[in-house]
């Protein structure tokens, strides 16, 4: 046969049917790749997120320690076992802000800006009662597990939930009901605060040490 007529007849069926099985897996086997790599990249980008998103959050949290203003309204920190309260400067007066743990994300709420001792009184007995759609309710980190917060006095770390603070706790609820300012009850300002968050990566540790000043 010459060449002419060889090429000159085409492919036959099966030469087709081997040319396409073999263009479906090269196919096949492209879109895998291309789908393993779509996929690390998505995974990536969710990763590189949250991990933002957790430095914006602890960040906000060393914001409100660092900004601490004691007073005689209410403790200027103290932690119950499931919110930590803190009363923080801000441009316009003292900020009384709440950190919690609720349906596995960590919230912050925090009030507007206040002068007055009776209001910031009001703002720490409303605080004790959040249910999460408050205004100034802001849901800032998902899939927390559990939080634990420690106070720094003395030589050492020790669990935030003393017998003090549930004392001193009582008694500015008692003064913020009859409108009187709680004074002698204040207890030391704890030299620094410790968070601890269990997450799905692992437990995050985070310490900040307060410099609170007087209002």
């Amino acid at each position: 046969m010459r060449a002419s007529d060889r090429f000159g007849r085409g492919f036959t069926l099966i030469e087709v049917l081997v040319a396409l099985a073999i263009m479906a897996v090269l196919a096949t086997l492209t879109w895998r790749g291309i789908d393993g790599m779509s996929r690390t990249r998505a995974g990536t980008e969710q990763a590189v997120d949250r991990n933002m998103r957790l430095v914006t959050v602890l960040q906000q949290w060393e914001r409100d320690l660092q900004t601490v203003q004691q007073g005689a309204a209410v403790p200027a920190v103290a932690f119950n076992g499931a919110t930590l309260r803190i009363t923080r400067e801000s441009p316009q007066g003292i900020q009384l802000v709440a950190w919690g743990l609720r349906g596995g994300a960590l919230w912050r709420w925090a009030s507007p800006p206040m002068t007055r001792p009776s209001d910031i009184q009001e703002a720490w007995l409303r605080s004790q009662q959040l249910q999460g759609d408050e205004q100034g309710n802001l849901r800032l980190l998902e899939g927390v597990q559990s939080m634990q917060v420690y106070f720094y006095r003395g030589n050492g770390w020790s669990n935030a939930q003393s017998s003090a603070d549930k004392v001193e706790v009582a008694e500015v609820a008692q003064a913020a009901a009859s409108a009187v300012v709680v004074g002698a009850a204040q207890e030391a300002l704890p030299s620094g605060v410790r968070l601890q968050l269990a997450l799905p990566s692992g437990q995050l540790t985070r310490d900040i040490m307060l410099g609170g000043q007087g209002y």
